[in-house]
């Protein structure tokens, strides 16, 4: 599979109340949280690639608004040693 787009009609880019320059990074972003809130469409290291954000940048969101984070065995596992990496 390839990667896709999303169509948002104009006059839905022009309601938004955002920059203009952060509307692509904010819908992404917005796609990510509510795909991860989701449980099981998308895991957390996936959203965190699909917002465009650091891992820590990606914590940060959820705990702003405060998602709740569920993790699989293999996900913790994971963010362990992500954490424990130094990077």
């Amino acid at each position: 599979m390839s990667d896709i787009s999303i169509k948002v009609p104009f006059d839905i880019v022009q309601a938004l109340r955002l920059p203009p320059d952060t509307i692509q990074a904010e819908l992404q972003q917005e796609l990510a949280l509510a795909l991860y809130q989701r449980g099981g469409i998308l895991s957390s290291g996936k959203a965190c690639d699909l917002a465009g954000v650091t891992r820590w940048e990606w914590e940060a969101l959820l705990g702003a608004r405060k998602v709740p984070r569920h993790y699989a065995d293999d996900e913790l596992d994971q963010d362990i040693a992500y954490a424990t990496s130094g990077q």
